[in-house]
């Protein structure tokens, strides 16, 4: 396996969906309920015969609405298509029932559209519109930025509009992530060793940071609280820091993994906090205050950081916190191709390993009331 992603919808429980990646059975989306309470997972099953997954996602409005990534063969050829589907009713929203073992006959998808991509190439990712009404969707098809608009039901996806990469060579997008800051009218995408950012509506290009890393850029993440704050990381093994305002040099890298890293995120609500995953098998816990919007342990504007400046002559200002690494969860034994944050409790997160093992962590306790005090 090696798509993960919380239920973006469900607030309420812990949950986590998980697509499978087998050549010999048909492939599944697992759905993970943890209860907190009792440290129980429960699990429920449901099958995606369409292909491998590649990438999973979920509609930030709707609980039962999800979009996923797969191979697919056709004259023996393979595609990687993408599609929208619905999970059946009574799964939609977390619950800690496990299914009784007389009803627990594996179910299926519904598909709701396919994201027609026969002209655009092999689909990287999907994502939804972050404060969005779950109705506009961008995916990633080769060198190509499609933006879909789903109609009412959900079960047709328009072609609203796209873009495409210029340049020499086969230039093909690895990942993206859509800004939730700007009026959702910002996205940035990965290919090769660069990143780029792109204004929604006009489909231009409005930043470009050349070589961000030394090998290729594998994901990217934005700061949830500070609007031009944008994570990256990638195959030379290091996670940088940019302001988008500035892109000549990242405002700080990270160097703590000895393999590619697949996967960094933000904690949604404290952004000091900041996940990676590699193929180190490692997970990687880090606190980056000096570039969080708490950097003296309380919210910060610009303005008054100017304005402290200032004052540094009269009075010795309060020092910014220091910046560390929490812990290392070392209990993979394959590639960690991804981790997520919980969308419903900020201090709980889970990573995936290629094996199929999915583990679920807590921020350290004595972390989390150093941040809440």
């Amino acid at each position: 396996a090696r798509a993960l992603t919380p239920q973006t919808a469900e607030t309420d429980a812990i949950r986590f969906l998980v697509g499978t990646q087998s050549l010999r059975y048909d492939n599944q989306i697992h759905i993970i309920d943890f209860d907190d309470e009792n440290n129980i997972i429960n699990k429920n099953v449901l099958l995606h015969q369409v292909g491998e997954i590649w990438h999973i996602s979920t509609s930030p409005a709707d609980k039962g609405v999800l979009a996923t990534c797969y191979n697919k063969t056709s004259d023996s050829k393979v595609m990687t298509c993408a599609a929208v589907w619905r999970m059946p009713k009574e799964l939609e929203s977390g619950s800690h029932e496990s299914p009784d073992d007389s009803s627990s006959n594996t179910q299926t998808l519904e598909l709701l559209c396919h994201l027609d991509n026969t002209a655009h190439g092999n689909m990287a990712c999907v994502m939804w519109e972050p404060m969005g009404d779950g109705k506009k969707i961008i995916s990633l098809a080769d060198n190509n930025i499609l933006l879909w608009d789903l109609q009412e039901s959900s079960d047709t996806a328009v072609l609203s509009s796209s873009a495409a990469l210029e340049g020499k060579g086969q230039l093909k997008f690895t990942s993206g992530r859509w800004s939730p800051h700007h009026n959702c009218t910002q996205i940035a995408t990965a290919n090769d060793t660069t990143v780029r950012g792109w204004d929604t509506r006009s489909m231009r290009q409005i930043y470009c940071i050349e070589n961000a890393h030394g090998q290729l850029v594998r994901d990217l993440d934005f700061n949830p609280n500070k609007q031009y704050y944008l994570a990256s990381c990638g195959d030379d093994c290091k996670v940088k820091f940019w302001d988008t305002r500035n892109v000549t040099e990242p405002v700080k890298t990270l160097e703590e993994h000895s393999h590619w890293v697949w996967n960094v995120r933000y904690n949604h609500s404290h952004d000091q906090l900041i996940l990676t995953g590699s193929s180190d098998s490692r997970v990687i816990l880090s606190n980056m205050v000096s570039i969080s919007s708490e950097p003296f342990g309380h919210m910060v504007d610009d303005d008054e950081l100017s304005d402290q400046e200032d004052q540094h002559q009269e009075e010795k200002i309060k020092e910014p916190l220091q910046d560390s690494v929490i812990a290392t969860y070392e209990e993979h034994e394959d590639s960690v191709y991804a981790v997520e944050w919980s969308s419903a409790d900020p201090w709980l997160f889970a990573s995936l390993s290629y094996d199929g093992r999915l583990v679920i962590n807590r921020v350290p306790r004595a972390l989390k009331y150093h941040i809440l005090l």
